[in-house]
């Protein structure tokens, strides 16, 4: 008989948010792989729990080394309870390839479902929660993460990232950019935790709000693209632009006026302007 893998949420700020399931599987389970160990034993400390098993570490440095382990393990019978630092595994997290490997040799793999930042997040947002999709952290780079966020500039759906405090300003300077600085976004920030904080406003706004500086777990929930009302190419753009400039509007006014016409952001609009200066 194998054994079973189990994927385990853990609290993502509010140690009493921890399902009483975790405790069970905690102190039952024949091998703990945490993705910190430091951290695990503060957990078990929290909830008043000893594991019995083998408790070892499974992070990105060893992910990959350790899979082929615990498979082993898990072939020869054994309950492996699978944790990371907080939230579900895989989702951002450790996971996905021991679960993979584990799917691949019929093992059985169930969850303790548990605390997660995105849905959570999506949730406090009060955008459309409908249809979503989570696109987990950008690159660092700064070229690498305009061409992502390229990618998804007209998806339709909620789109819902982590980022870290430091880079939050560059990258909400990006989407809107990208997006357009209208786009309504939510910036989640250390949630069920103490000085847990959601700002709500357009990607414009937040990108100044965060330029002071920001602190704790970072969750953006960025609006999806609007949905065009009809097709218009850069001829037409421009043609709009300068009706409203004729009717008094300022550039800037009236090229954000027609970004939101046509469902595009307004560097599409300021590029078609400029390239009709120039023939």
């Amino acid at each position: 008989m194998t054994g079973t893998l189990v994927l385990a949420g853990t609290p993502i700020g509010d140690i009493a948010d921890a399902p009483p399931r975790l405790a069970e599987e905690l102190a039952g389970a024949d091998v703990v792989a945490a993705e910190d160990t430091r951290r695990l034993r503060r957990l078990t400390q929290a909830l008043g729990v000893t594991p019995k098993g083998r408790v070892v570490s499974y992070f990105e440095g060893n992910e990959a080394a350790r899979t082929p382990e615990l498979v082993e393990e898990l072939l020869g019978g054994a309950r492996v309870l699978l944790v990371t630092d907080a939230g579900m595994p895989s989702v951002s997290d450790p996971g996905y390839r021991l679960v993979a490997a584990a799917v691949e040799k019929d093992i059985k793999v169930t969850a303790v479902p548990g605390p997660s930042a995105v849905l959570t997040a999506l949730a406090l947002s009060g955008l459309p929660v409908d249809r979503f999709c989570f696109e987990g952290f950008l690159p660092r780079k700064a070229g690498e993460r305009l061409s992502r966020l390229r990618e998804v500039s007209g998806e339709r759906r909620t789109l819902v990232y982590f980022e870290a405090p430091h880079r939050l300003d560059d990258t909400l300077a990006a989407m809107a950019e990208v997006f357009g600085a209208e786009r309504r976004a939510a910036v989640c920030r250390e949630l069920t935790k103490t000085y847990e904080e959601v700002r709500r406003g357009s990607l414009g706004e937040l990108a100044e709000w965060a330029a002071e500086g920001v602190r704790g777990e970072i969750t953006v929930v960025v609006e999806g693209a609007p949905e065009r009302a009809e097709a218009v190419d850069a001829e037409e753009m421009v043609r709009r632009v300068r009706v409203r400039e004729e009717a008094g509007e300022r550039r800037k006014e009236a090229i954000a006026a027609v970004a939101v016409e046509v469902g595009v952001p307004k560097r599409v609009v300021f590029d078609a302007v400029v390239a009709s200066k120039r023939r």
